[in-house]
């Protein structure tokens, strides 16, 4: 499945998030990664963050389904070729 993780966070624990993040995902700007996953490691990725976040952060995860197109307004920080 293709998901999209975005994050807001306590800058004590932006680089924790990104690193464990970036084992799953593509990092694609600030607080947002995307990609392909499993339903295992969508699991992994949830565990994983509500460890290392608290109460006051937010992280909300995407799960897409069937055909979506992303339109990029701006520079794009982190082109991807294959998305897909």
């Amino acid at each position: 499945m293709h998901v999209i993780v975005v994050y807001d966070v306590d800058k004590k624990r932006v680089v924790k998030v990104h690193d464990f993040l970036a084992r799953y995902l593509c990092w694609r700007q600030n607080s947002v990664f995307e990609g392909e996953i499993d339903y295992r490691q969508l699991e992994e990725v949830k565990k994983g963050l509500s460890k290392l976040i608290d109460s006051d952060d937010s992280v909300l995860i995407y799960e897409l389904s069937g055909k979506f197109k992303v339109h990029v307004i701006g520079h794009e920080r982190n082109p991807q070729e294959n998305i897909i």
